[in-house]
């Protein structure tokens, strides 16, 4: 356990910095606005705030995300022909598969680079605010001060930012327990909520008919309640203050990709579809032309039709036979 805990605290420690950095940057921020630095709902924003930093830090990881999300789900139709044909060899269907997400540019894991990443910072933010709380031990940049100030912080003087859903005791006369627990258990709803409808979002408008079916989608539907479910079993034990960085991340989360889907469609698609008809009212509210994208149908552009191919040259006896007529072709006197 002392190994584990020292290895924990090797990794942890850059985190503690940036984390309590960020932190307490944003509390001198909002105290420099008037809000009462002791205050519950100082540190409450400055955890938004913190989110807001590491979600903004985080948009080139999320542009990978969705480019492989994309790739991968107009691969499903190729992953499914190497399937058919590699059914009965999984070490030879495996290898074709790579080589084909390879050969177009895909990471299939990079979609899970985001949520990866955030882990240590949530669990770190976790360890944090619990220290602070229960030991009033500083980490990182926070000072004794700023530490016992942090544990103490509670959002209208009766909601501890520290308590979590199960900690709490509805039965203690001042009421102050329910309180946290209604709170943490309208933070643990909506962060469950919000999961869901950003996997729910992705798959009914931004992924194509094609995609819809085989092993990929399947995942992706066992996903759908899957995470939420555990992100809702596991919220109840965290502190309200953890449960307000998981649901502000999961907001950003819903709005970014609501832009992305709106904005920049995978091809074959509702949202895609849905785009080409705000364009053309559009193009029609202005009185100019609409220019139609390559493809409506989300399909590959057809290719170009070849060239004409021209007749083969024949020999006289190979005319006789033909009936004495040249193939297509001018005449002696010009005409066709």
């Amino acid at each position: 356990m002392g190994a584990i805990g020292n290895l924990f605290g090797f990794i942890a420690t850059p985190l503690y910095y940036a984390i309590s950095g960020v932190l307490i940057a944003w509390h001198k921020l909002l105290s420099l606005l008037g809000l009462n630095p002791d205050g519950g709902v100082a540190w409450a924003l400055s955890i938004v705030g913190l989110t807001l930093v590491i979600r903004a830090a985080l948009i080139p990881l999320f542009v990978k995300q969705i480019k492989s999300s994309r790739n991968m789900q107009l691969l499903q139709p190729q992953v499914r022909e190497l399937q058919k044909k590699y059914g009965h060899d999984r070490e030879r269907l495996g290898q074709e598969t790579m080589k084909l997400y390879k050969e177009s540019g895909t990471n299939p894991f990079a979609s899970c680079l985001p949520i990866l990443l955030q882990m240590p910072i949530f669990f770190t933010l976790f360890h944090l605010l619990n220290e602070a709380a229960r030991n009033n031990t500083p980490h990182g940049f926070l000072t004794d001060n700023l530490a016992s100030s942090f544990g103490k912080s509670a959002l209208f003087g009766a909601i501890p930012l520290k308590e979590s859903f199960w900690g709490s005791r509805v039965w203690q006369p001042d009421g102050g327990q329910l309180s946290v627990m209604l709170l943490a258990l309208f933070l643990v709803i909506a962060m469950t909520a919000t999961t869901f409808t950003t996997q729910r979002q992705l798959m009914s408008k931004n992924m194509p008919a094609d995609a819809m079916t085989g092993q990929y989608a399947q995942q992706q539907k066992m996903l759908l309640y899957i995470l939420p479910v555990a992100f809702g079993l596991g919220g109840v034990a965290f502190p309200i203050g953890v449960l307000l960085y998981w649901t502000t991340s999961n907001l950003w989360t819903m709005g970014q990709q609501f832009y992305v889907i709106r904005n920049n469609p995978a091809p074959g698609t509702p949202a895609f579809q849905a785009k080409i008809d705000r364009d053309k009212a559009k193009a029609d509210k202005h009185g100019e032309v609409y220019k139609a994208p390559e493809t409506d149908t989300g399909s590959a552009p057809e290719a170009r039709p070849s060239q004409r191919q021209q007749p083969k040259k024949q020999s006289r006896s190979q005319r006789k036979k033909s009936g004495g007529q040249k193939p297509d072709g001018p005449t002696k006197g010009g005409s066709q």
